[in-house]
């Protein structure tokens, strides 16, 4: 009968199991392994409209009319005056301000589990923007550096999560 539960652990006998203990037949223990998967539904909410832009191949950022400030990515709101931001589209080209080399994926949706590792996540400072966008930069990791050209590239193939349409790649040439 050994096998036929492929998420057991063991069985074992607590230590506190005594004789003359009258809970004694309910002390066996089977341990297992169980995993916990959890579906819900969530909102993109008020900057929908830059996964909708990275579905068709347009890189959108925020503006504040009041500053001046462009942020990639988009907040509804300025930060620094709290006005209602303006879209505007980005060319999706910038530049590498720093990076890190991730030898383990966190495994958080089928996209990320599916990353090879070692990958690089880069900080870049797009054209035109005034915040860092974090993502994820594919490249050879020994061939980074801060200072590179970078531009935005579109998978071909479906995601999980819509912002793994996009992603950094070096710009050859540059």
């Amino acid at each position: 009968m050994m096998g036929k539960v492929r998420s057991k652990i063991d069985i074992r006998l607590p230590e506190s199991a005594t004789a003359g203990d009258v809970w004694a037949q309910f002390r066996q223990v089977e341990r297992i392994t169980m995993e916990l998967t959890q579906s819900y539904k969530y909102s993109l909410g008020k900057v929908s409209r830059f996964f909708i832009a990275l579905e068709n191949r347009r890189f959108l950022a925020t503006r504040c009319p009041r500053c001046g400030k462009v942020y990639a990515p988009p907040r509804p709101l300025c930060p620094n005056c709290l006005s209602v931001t303006d879209w505007v589209e980005l060319s999706g080209q910038g530049v590498v301000k720093t990076y890190s080399v991730l030898h383990f994926s966190p495994g958080s949706n089928d996209d990320v589990r599916a990353l090879e590792t070692p990958y690089v996540l880069a900080y870049v400072l797009l054209d035109g923007a005034d915040t860092l966008f974090p993502h994820l930069l594919k490249a050879p990791p020994e061939q980074v550096r801060s200072g590179m050209r970078v531009a935005v590239a579109f998978s071909d193939e479906p995601v999980s999560h819509p912002i793994h349409l996009m992603y950094f790649v070096p710009i050859r040439g540059q």
